[in-house]
């Protein structure tokens, strides 16, 4: 039979569906980690995430034989758009099975949406902005996912090129260990940049406090530091003020690095997290009814060897100074009291070697790459 695209409305319990459907495409794979499910839903809800400012989307099933095969978002980001002057469709939350009908219609759907809207290019796996999932994995398939990545199959990559779409961008991770003792250079370095720039490492004991002094300046270095890498979409104050809600009550303090000057104005900052995929593999990417007990174990508990560096910001007037090493040699310590063997990066742009120099010290392994793909439309 030949596929059925289905457009999917926005209320909850059609969106529950759609993300389910991509947590179920996963069953029993080992390095598959689940999104949180009602974040996901959250991130596709026009009424809960404030992206919908700048943002439209619509979302699509596939069905073959009565049985849903795949899954795809279309997303227009207006602000990016401008920025760039592109007309650019994304797509993103894209699942299917390994049938080039299935994908193919997929891609068409968002085709022929973003063409209705006046778009000439296709573009992704990309979200709403770069706080969502983003770039299919194509080296790494052996290697457990994180919460903040996508997972996909090694089939993925041949349905989007016979699509004619080809590499945009790409991304790498890597894998460090934690070493034993601080790397000497970078107490070095620590020392040299702390003199000549003015600059200290301040730790919050206080959740509230660091809400109030840290919260806006943090998501504003974020724009600053992030403006001119692919595709980025600098956060609203409403965004910001969303993303203060959602993330900073859930982070570790101690797993946090802030680097200020002399007149207390923030220069850096960098944000670990405990490995959280073994926990969101136990609990199936719910809260309820014991998904949160998983959670939050690994959360406080110290029971994984991984760490996962969310990101590194730092004010762009200060970056390839050394800023870097200061906050190493402040979160080792931490690392190494945790039980920590190794840490994850985040995807970073290939292109990005600022960011990528500052594992040099480090016993490193390039583990996962991933890829944005595109074609004219």
């Amino acid at each position: 039979m030949a596929v059925e695209i289905k457009k999917i409305s926005k209320d909850i319990k059609s969106l529950r569906k759609f993300v389910q459907f991509g947590t179920d495409f996963y069953k029993n794979n080992p390095y598959f980690v689940p999104p949180l499910r009602s974040d996901d839903v959250d991130t596709l809800n026009p009424q809960k995430n404030p992206a919908f400012d700048f943002c439209e989307s619509e979302y699509f099933m596939a069905y073959k034989d009565g049985k849903a095969v795949g899954r795809i978002a279309a997303i227009i980001n207006h602000q990016v758009n401008d920025k760039e002057n592109k007309k650019v469709v994304r797509f993103g939350f894209v699942e299917f099975t390994d049938d080039y009908e299935v994908s193919h219609s997929l891609f068409d759907a968002v085709a022929e949406w973003g063409k209705s809207k006046g778009m000439n290019a296709i573009l992704g796996p990309l979200g709403f902005t770069d706080m969502d999932h983003e770039g299919a994995l194509i080296e790494g398939f052996d290697q457990l996912s994180t919460m903040a990545t996508i997972y996909n199959y090694p089939y993925y990559q041949a349905h989007y090129e016979k699509y004619g779409m080809s590499g945009k961008a790409d991304w790498v991770e890597f894998k460090m260990t934690v070493p034993e003792s601080i790397p000497e250079k970078h107490l070095r370095i620590s020392e040299i940049v702390k003199k000549k720039y003015g600059l200290k490492t301040v730790k919050y004991t206080s959740r509230k406090r660091l809400v109030k002094e840290v919260g806006h300046p943090f998501f504003a270095l974020i724009n600053e530091a992030y403006n001119d890498l692919f595709g980025y979409s600098p956060l609203s104050d409403r965004q910001i003020d969303h993303y203060i809600k959602i993330y900073l009550p859930m982070l570790r303090l101690d797993h946090l690095s802030i680097i200020k000057d002399s007149d207390d104005n923030l220069i850096g900052m960098g944000v670990a997290i405990p490995s959280m995929s073994r926990a969101l593999q136990k609990s199936h990417g719910r809260m309820l009814p014991f998904g949160w007990y998983h959670l939050l174990k690994a959360m406080y508990a110290n029971k994984t060897d991984i760490v996962d560096l969310l990101l590194v910001a730092i004010k762009p007037e200060y970056q390839s100074k050394g800023v870097n090493a200061l906050l190493f040699t402040d979160l080792i310590p931490t690392f190494q009291k945790c039980g920590y063997k190794y840490a994850e990066s985040n995807p970073e742009l290939e292109t990005n070697q600022k960011v990528q120099s500052q594992w040099q010290y480090f016993e490193t392994q390039q583990h996962k790459r991933r890829r944005a793909f595109g074609k004219d439309i």
